[in-house]
């Protein structure tokens, strides 16, 4: 009589690949989750595809002197995203890449889209960065990602991007939108993990405020009218009600990110034996599919499913 199920097909495993060699770094606030190199992510990679996890989204964490104002090396055929794209479908081809499409990781600045100045105050030029953002993503789609999953929350972005993409030929791959990702404290260890801190101000002029649930509507309808295949919303646990509003309200498939914040926060109660690590992460993973989220990102993908296959 169980209504809610999960399966290892619900998961979408977050992957960081860094430049360089000999890669396996912890990153330090989420212990378990590493930083892999190209000729070291195939154990990452292996372990996903061996536990019946069909995806895994890819984030790139280019050299430090390769970052510009620009971002240039998020859209260089030669970037880290686009090098384990190739790779990882070259390896696993029954694997399906998710490209996260964004500038935050690539530019010197830490914003994800191009930064121009106005006196003294440096603000966001919206419509340069969507140029920036639809070479990202076709770029990634030469490389071979299946789908696109822009994260920049500029105006207009699925509308730039699908036209990009179409202009390129590559009608066929779908967008999954980040469409309500709010301007979050829960974010932290992924800004380690990916580098990717703002370095002055803050992404609260185009995430959105976490106090606002009618304005997640809004978001989500103009993307689904501008192209979008998916709908997102990020962070998950603290915005449930924002998973049930949409799906109340849309019939594409619902994504919900399980954050880097809320995975250090009961990674760090399990350490310390404050909690039963594994009934945790399941009820919390159930309640995020029981408001009605199709697909879950998750940095708990392995364990999850090691530990349905336990019970």
């Amino acid at each position: 009589m169980r209504e809610t199920v999960l399966r290892p097909e619900d998961f979408i495993a977050p992957i960081f690949v860094a430049q360089g060699e000999g890669i396996r770094q912890e990153i330090s606030s989420m212990p378990g989750v590493y930083n892999w190199s190209l000729d070291t992510m195939d154990e990452e990679l292996s372990q996903l595809v061996s536990l019946g996890i069909k995806a895994v989204i890819v984030f790139g964490v280019p050299h430090a002197e390769e970052k510009d104002a620009l971002g240039t090396c998020a859209y260089d055929q030669h970037g880290i995203v686009q090098q384990a794209i190739r790779l990882i479908k070259q390896r696993y081809p029954e694997l399906l890449v998710v490209a996260d499409t964004c500038l935050c990781e690539f530019t010197d600045h830490g914003h994800c889209g191009v930064v121009s100045r106005t006196g003294e105050q440096a603000i966001i030029d919206n419509d340069e960065s969507l140029k920036l953002l639809a070479r990202t993503a076709v770029s990634q789609a030469e490389a071979g990602a299946d789908i696109i999953a822009p994260s920049n929350m500029m105006d207009g972005f699925v509308s730039a991007i699908r036209r990009g993409l179409d202009e390129a030929g590559f009608h066929h791959i779908p967008i999954m939108s980040y469409a309500v990702k709010y301007a979050s404290a829960y974010y932290g260890p992924f800004r380690e993990a990916a580098q990717s801190a703002p370095q002055f101000g803050d992404r609260k002029t185009y995430q959105m405020d976490p106090a606002n649930a009618r304005e997640a509507l809004r978001e989500a309808k103009s993307d689904v009218e501008e192209g979008a295949d998916f709908l997102m919303v990020k962070p998950g646990v603290a915005y449930l009600d924002i998973v049930r509003s949409l799906r109340d309200r849309f019939d594409v498939p619902l994504v919900v990110y399980h954050v880097s914040g809320e995975y250090a926060m009961i990674k760090a109660a399990a350490i310390n034996g404050w909690i039963d690590e594994k009934a945790i992460v399941l009820e919390t993973l159930l309640g995020m599919k029981r408001a009605g989220a199709d697909l879950i990102i998750t940095y708990y993908a392995k364990d999850a499913v090691r530990w349905m296959q336990e019970s």
